[in-house]
């Protein structure tokens, strides 16, 4: 699938498009992760959760869980939060 890349997390994949193989979200992430190491854990936390400031969309559709199933050919959003004041 199609994974478009928050400008954060560029210096991982070299700019704001990627791609990613998996039947779930989860299986996505590790894919992401097995391409570009380091990546997985800016997303999610030592407890297995989305990070806070996380965003998953899936053809449009907000994730909230890493067991939802996702088209091979379809594609996922990531996107960060910004803070500050």
């Amino acid at each position: 699938m199609k994974v478009l890349i928050p400008s954060a997390l560029h210096s991982y994949t070299g700019g704001a498009r990627a791609e990613a193989d998996g039947a779930t979200l989860a299986e996505a992430l590790a894919d992401l992760e097995r391409r570009y190491p380091g990546i997985r854990f800016r997303m999610i936390d030592e407890q297995n959760r989305i990070r806070r400031h996380i965003r998953f969309f899936a053809d449009g559709t907000q994730v909230f869980d890493l067991g939802q199933a996702l088209d091979p050919a379809g594609e996922l959003i990531i996107v960060q939060a910004l803070s500050g004041g």
